[in-house]
């Protein structure tokens, strides 16, 4: 029974004091508070050097002032009082765009400088077809062994992709027979042009998931009228992209994978989301208000920020002489290329070993070592996983120091601990019952795994994969181990060619190239973009982690 005392005696923990516990939460809060305040002083500090705002001029304030703040937070304010879920709403589309546009960003950068786009589009369809073939052969046929459908699987992938007799037979010493699909579309005498490649590959793709959503939603019609007006989206992103400065490559891929996307998001809540139609009208003041701000402070002349974040900084390469002149391009683009070899090569090694652990293992003591090892393995420092790399990459197989390789394979033995340990979590947190329900069915372990366990699970394990990504991205150790140089001017080009990342080039900046401007003006320029490509990274983990357990 409740009473009015602070303490109480209970019977095997004796005196009991409502006041700790208070003071204990509230020592908690107020700790968190600080830590949080802490590192939001460090972190407007480091903006502040890197941005400049105050060197603006006033008009450029208060042209920014009237266009976008003031109408952004009475609008806010209405939504917050009389709509909140419409004011989510709102937000949610400017922050999908922002963060998509950041991505496409880089993956223009891929497709300008690393992946020419018919290689791109040869490797697209030299998976498309073999996946295709297999996907007609087992519906044909439904009773084809396991063991066929893999062999006919692994047949006609090394076919398309290599051709007869490929890397097996150059092992071998025997002659190619029959060249790849890849290796012929490659060499084509007519080919359409690179936008177009992409425009095939990316927004037939998009215009695909975006007619499934709306066909589920709104019935077949619609959804072939959303992925038309989609795929349309995407090539019109093409011819519009020069008027605004962009070339056809990039301009399709921006429109591909930020413009439509939105565009589709926001469709969605016109036509499917009626109560939450108000939100847009937050996104059109945020996004028309910064454009109107632009076209103001353009037309009246006013000084914008003396910015080091700007589009010579994120565009250039390296300068030792003068830090105006610094640039930051290739080691986006080396982080960028390290990123997809981390998770090509931890991705599949660790959900492979969360399911075999979790589904098919027995509980015996070696698979408990194994459980204590890999639980350790994620709190080793990361400077152990760069000597690791050296010894075994570098010194054991010969391979050389400092490449795009060597690199991602020791950032993804990084990480690999930490895939695998968040892979098991989400496995873990599917209900037995409904492997027991699969099994009822009459399903196999695979079967229940492939069809119950691993799409329940696989967001979490999506999530806990970016969040081991964004660990991966910001480390140093790791990479000046295994001899990544800290300065670059160019991008890989192969897994054998040198790369460098952000965080080496930061490190540069604030010690081989320590003057005045590198130190204080390049160095949080460069800690600004790291920053802000980690925060695109973790809400992108948060927004799948919310969306599926909603």
């Amino acid at each position: 029974m409740a009473t009015d005392t602070d303490t109480e005696t209970f019977d095997g923990f004796g005196q009991v004091s409502r006041t700790v516990g208070t003071v204990f939460r509230y020592g908690l809060l107020a700790a968190t508070l600080f830590g949080i305040v802490v590192l939001g002083i460090l972190l407007v500090y480091v903006a502040n050097d890197a941005i400049q705002p105050l060197t603006a001029d006033p008009g450029w304030h208060l042209t920014f002032f009237l266009t976008l703040v003031v109408p952004s937070v009475a609008v806010g304010s209405y939504l917050y009082y009389r709509n909140t879920a419409a004011l989510k709403t709102g937000l949610a589309v400017v922050g999908l765009f922002l963060v998509s546009l950041m991505f496409a960003a880089g993956a223009s950068l891929v497709f300008v400088d690393i992946v020419p786009p018919l290689v791109w589009f040869a490797y697209v369809l030299g998976i498309a077809v073999p996946s295709a073939l297999v996907v007609a052969v087992v519906r044909y046929d439904h009773r084809l062994p396991f063991l066929a459908r893999i062999g006919l699987t692994l047949g006609l992938f090394y076919l398309s992709l290599f051709g007869l007799t490929g890397p097996v037979g150059e092992f071998l010493g025997l002659p190619q027979v029959v060249p790849g699909l890849v290796t012929v579309i490659q060499t084509l005498p007519f080919v359409p042009t690179d936008w177009m490649m992409l425009a095939l590959t990316l927004g037939v793709g998009v215009a695909v998931a975006v007619g499934s959503h709306f066909a589920s939603e709104n019935g077949r019609r619609t959804g072939l009228a959303a992925g038309v007006l989609a795929l349309l989206g995407v090539v019109a992103g093409a011819f519009v992209g020069p008027a605004l400065g962009f070339t056809p490559v990039p301009a399709t891929v921006i429109a591909a994978m930020a413009v439509v996307p939105t565009g589709a998001f926001a469709g969605d809540v016109v036509v499917n989301r009626r109560h939450r139609r108000e939100g847009l009208v937050l996104t059109a003041i945020l996004l028309g208000g910064a454009l109107l701000g632009a076209f103001v402070v353009e037309l009246a002349g006013f000084a914008g920020p003396q910015s080091w974040v700007d589009w010579q900084f994120l565009t250039g390469a390296h300068s030792s002489s003068d830090a105006s002149e610094a640039g930051f391009y290739p080691a986006i683009g080396g982080s960028i290329m390290l990123m997809v070899t981390v998770a090509v090569l931890s991705f599949p090694v660790g959900v492979g070993a969360a399911v075999y652990l979790e589904e098919y293992a027995p509980d015996n003591r070696f698979t408990r070592i194994i459980d204590v090892n890999i639980s350790n393995l994620a709190g080793v420092p990361s400077v152990v996983y760069g000597l690791l790399g050296l010894g075994v990459f570098v010194t054991y197989l010969n391979q050389p120091a400092g490449t795009l390789f060597v690199a991602g394979a020791a950032l993804g033995l990084l990480i690999l601990p930490i895939v695998i340990i968040s892979s098991r979590e989400a496995i873990r947190s599917v209900p037995d019952e409904m492997r027991q329900a699969s099994y009822g069915m009459g399903a196999t372990r695979w079967q229940t795994v492939r069809n119950v366990v691993l799409p329940r699970a696989f967001p979490g394990i999506l999530t806990g994969t970016i969040l081991a990504l964004g660990r991966a991205i910001g480390e140093t150790a790791p990479l000046l181990m295994v001899g990544v140089p800290t300065v670059l001017y160019s991008l890989p080009g192969e897994l054998s060619d040198k790369v460098t990342a952000m965080p080496m080039q930061v490190y540069a900046w604030s010690s081989l190239f320590a003057g005045d401007d590198f130190y204080t003006k390049a160095v949080p320029a460069g800690v600004v973009v790291l920053v802000v490509i980690l925060l695109a990274m973790n809400s992108a983990a948060i927004v799948l982690r919310n969306r599926y357990d909603s």
